[in-house]
């Protein structure tokens, strides 16, 4: 099955879930006007949009995840790769490390974990 996306707004949203979970609706209403200047009635439009693409639950008041931030991460990075770099991980990369630099450090990192892959096949 595939992840439901998730915009922007809603991904920030998740973010403050995925660290509460599970947590009352009116201590998340709480949370989203502290972090991000929501009214109550944003929170509430938001956890209803996202409950109905199966991406949170709220029974009872309390609201946990149904979509991992792993995968939301995934699926936000695919459709990334996928509108910007017709899909090619190779330009994804190079543009990445054009834009941000890469360390010695990060490289040597890149290439253990190109190697491991490689040895799982």
């Amino acid at each position: 099955m595939a992840t439901p996306k998730i915009f922007d707004s809603e991904y920030k949203f998740c973010l403050i879930l995925w660290e509460a979970e599970p947590i009352n609706s009116t201590e998340l209403v709480r949370l989203c006007k502290e972090r991000l200047g929501w009214s109550k009635a944003t929170t509430y439009t938001v956890i209803r949009r996202l409950s109905e693409r199966g991406v949170i639950r709220n029974e009872n008041a309390t609201v946990t995840s149904l979509v991992s931030r792993e995968e939301a991460q995934s699926a936000r990075l695919e459709a990334l790769m996928s509108d910007t770099f017709e899909g090619s991980l190779p330009a994804f990369v190079a543009a990445f490390a054009r834009h941000k630099g890469v360390t010695k450090k990060e490289l040597e990192d890149i290439r253990r974990l190109i190697d491991s892959f490689e040895e799982e096949k």
